[in-house]
């Protein structure tokens, strides 16, 4: 933990036990400029504020990281938090250091815990962040790191909010990096926070099996060394208990009490050479008996952060299962500094680890392939898989190797291999034996994908597929199925639209708008119009940005209803939520003005016996805006785009949908509340004449909410 009196020097000694031509004086004067930035300003805990910067700057150390990363961590909140601008920093330390700040800044400013849609867009950021410079997310989750370990002078409410977010992002995000042990601290202090009775209850277990069975680590470390020196194999031994959170995770995950939990020590092997990991693995396997199953070769199949290392459990002293990696030197590197492998010193140089992988390879492949993805859901759900899913590694029928997120399928794998192996799959082999295209592939499983002419993808494999790239090639190819139906519905749509702000759709209109949006064609751009990938809104505003529908007099909402006594207010009732154009009733509430309800309304009934309440009001003539919500009851089918042409067809009538409530989810149809707001009845009137034309709606209807289920400080 660093205290308030660090100074510049303590940090140089730390990067020139690395990097003895470190440039002292650029991270010399970061330290002055960030203490004089953040010169006043105090954390929660009371420590100066700067003590937080310097101690991203010195977990950063730890990795080993180049000047100009060490002296982002020293300015990383100067842009946001205090006078310091971009040009600031970058006119006292250069273009390189302003940017890396501002991009640290930039996903500082990221409400990554926010809605689905919102957290997927974040997810776009983060990514498109780190593809530019990767130190960002390294100086980023250093920072996470460091607030972490001080999270106990914050507010409780945002303690849990901090350590879930930790828990779902930052932490699957630093072992996806290939931070492992960044990940591991982040989870355990992450689960003090989430759970600290279940990781006190496993920190006691620990305890009392060590008083029960003695130091189990130090005997099987020995015993290893031993073995080793025998075979004549020089390796170091590192012995030690799993974490709280990891051992928390495999007892939920298999439903185990602790004390039938297995493998809860963890040994490494760290040797000179590749030969040498084997020799040593034969050396374990002939003294302790393996369990089956459970061996990995990531040394001939690396993950794809550049992992690699031999896995394998035996059966230790006293039957108990034991883990043990074995790895080389430069391999243990990488696994313990992942991404942070590709900035590490050695004498002053850049150190090159060839088994380093750079990750780029990975987020540039992931934002390229949701690029075009509309759907934010579709795009979160990927990246999470890709994030946070284990891999397992799968043959062709020639041996070349497939990777996969685990729990993926055959269908998986088609799409892996090649778009049109998956568009044209009919069924598949595993290990020679046919299987249903759901089931789940395991690691060292030979799949053979059979194809078939003519064969298109199937809705229902959109619930089969795991990946993200199957899932958007799917969703493609049953897109281009139903292109001539979709063009046809989109030039509706597009009349309408372009009718709506005084213009005409002509071919070159549609030309413009394909170029605008960068679309092949007009037809594209009329496809993805009729299946709802855009609004037609949208294509208006690609054509013409500048243009705005026609204003026209509207009635002011504050004095929409007529009979009203000066300075009264009033408001909607939420059971039957009255538009204009309809009858309408007032009922006076001492202190809060007057509630408005429908003629007709139920509620209506509970004030008979007070006609001293009941006001006679009226709606102004005129034009509302398109304000007013209500709800409506709808049943679709369930098919590919039905929902979408829904929505656009609300959109085309002026009508805005505010929220949606799934009632119902069956195999043939959808029964769902959509929350619209309308200008009047008579626009309801028309809206609902709109959607029981469509011929996927089978039953359409207002809905209003019952007496008994308006809340009861509604109506005091």
């Amino acid at each position: 933990m660093i205290s308030a009196d660090v100074t510049a020097d303590n940090l140089i000694s730390l990067v020139r036990v690395y990097n003895p031509k470190s440039n002292e004086h650029l991270i010399r004067d970061a330290f002055a400029f960030g203490a004089e930035m953040h010169e006043g300003q105090f954390r929660h805990s009371g420590e100066p504020y700067f003590t937080h910067p310097v101690a991203v700057a010195a977990i950063l150390t730890e990795q080993q990281l180049d000047d100009a990363t060490i002296v982002t961590a020293l300015l990383h909140d100067t842009i946001e938090d205090t006078k310091a601008s971009f040009g600031d920093v970058e006119q006292r330390f250069g273009t390189e250091v302003a940017e890396l700040v501002d991009g640290v800044t930039k996903l500082t400013n990221l409400q990554l815990n926010s809605t689905e849609t919102k957290q997927a867009e974040n997810f776009r950021k983060l990514f498109m962040a780190m593809s530019k410079d990767l130190r960002v997310i390294l100086v980023k989750l250093s920072d996470r790191l460091h607030n972490m370990r001080t999270i106990k002078s914050m507010r409780p409410e945002k303690q849990q909010q901090k350590a879930r977010e930790t828990m779902d992002i930052f932490a699957p995000l630093a072992g996806r990096m290939g931070m492992q042990w960044m990940r591991e601290e982040l989870e355990d202090l992450a689960f003090r926070v989430l759970n600290p009775d279940a990781r006190a209850s496993i920190i006691r277990r620990f305890i009392t099996l060590q008083k029960e069975s003695g130091d189990v680590l130090q005997h099987i470390t020995g015993d290893m060394r031993l073995e080793l020196e025998k075979a004549g194999i020089e390796a170091e031994v590192m012995g030690r208990a799993k974490k709280p959170y990891s051992v928390w995770r495999k007892m939920e995950e298999k439903g185990l009490s602790f004390s039938r939990l297995s493998d809860i020590y963890g040994f490494r092997v760290i040797t000179d050479t590749e030969d040498s990991c084997y020799r040593a693995l034969g050396a374990i396997h002939s003294r302790w008996r393996s369990v089956p199953g459970r061996f990995k070769d990531y040394i001939s199949q690396p993950k794809t952060n550049g992992y690699r290392s031999l896995h394998t459990t035996v059966s230790g002293r006293d039957g108990k299962r034991v883990e043990v990696q074995i790895r080389t030197r430069q391999m243990h590197d990488v696994a313990e500094s992942g991404v942070a492998a590709h900035w590490s010193y050695r004498d002053g140089v850049r150190s090159r680890n060839p088994f380093a992988v750079d990750p780029t390879h990975w987020i540039s492949q992931l934002t390229e392939q949701f690029d075009a993805e509309e759907d934010h859901e579709d795009f979160l759900e990927a990246v999470k898989l890709e994030m946070y899913a284990d891999q397992v590694f799968c043959f062709t029928p020639k041996g070349d190797v497939v990777k996969l997120p685990r729990g993926a399928t055959p269908i998986d794998f088609a799409y892996a291999i090649h778009t049109r192996i998956g568009n044209a799959c009919v069924g598949a082999k595993v290990d020679h034996m046919r299987v249903p295209l759901w089931t789940r592939v395991k690691n060292g499983q030979s799949v053979e994908i059979i194809t078939a002419q003519g064969q298109t993808p199937q809705v229902t494999w959109l619930d089969i597929a795991t990946t993200g790239k199957a899932k958007t090639a799917i969703r493609r190819s049953l897109r281009e199925v139903d292109r001539e139906r979709f063009v046809k519905l989109g030039q509706e749509l597009a009349r309408a639209a372009f009718e709506h702000v005084g213009k005409q759709v002509t071919d070159k209109v549609l030309r413009t708008a394909a170029k605008n949006m960068r679309l092949k064609d007009s037809d594209e751009v009329l496809a993805r119009l009729g299946s709802s990938e855009v609004t037609g809104a949208e294509v208006v505003k690609s054509v013409y940005p500048d243009i705005t529908p026609q204003a026209t007099d509207q009635i002011d909402v504050a004095r929409a209803v007529v009979g009203l006594e000066a300075g009264q207010s009033f408001d909607r009732a939420p059971c039957c939520k009255p538009l204009p154009g309809e009858r309408i009733i007032g009922i006076t509430f001492r202190g809060q003005g007057v509630v408005v309800h429908a003629i007709d309304c139920d509620t209506l009934s509970a004030y008979e016996d007070q006609p001293e309440r009941w006001i006679d009001l009226r709606w102004h003539d005129g034009s509302h805006p398109a304000v007013y919500d209500a709800v409506i009851d709808v049943t679709i089918g369930n098919g590919a785009g039905v929902l979408g042409r829904i929505c656009t067809l609300i959109g085309e009538a002026s009508a805005n949908i505010s929220d949606m409530e799934f009632l119902e989810r069956r195999p043939d149809f959808y029964r769902l509340l959509i929350y619209v707001d309308l200008r009047d009845v008579g626009h309801l009137h028309s809206l609902v004449a709109t959607l029981e034309a469509e011929n996927d709606v089978a039953a359409i209807e207002r809905h209003r909410t019952s007496a008994e289920h308006i809340e009861e400080d509604v109506y005091p």
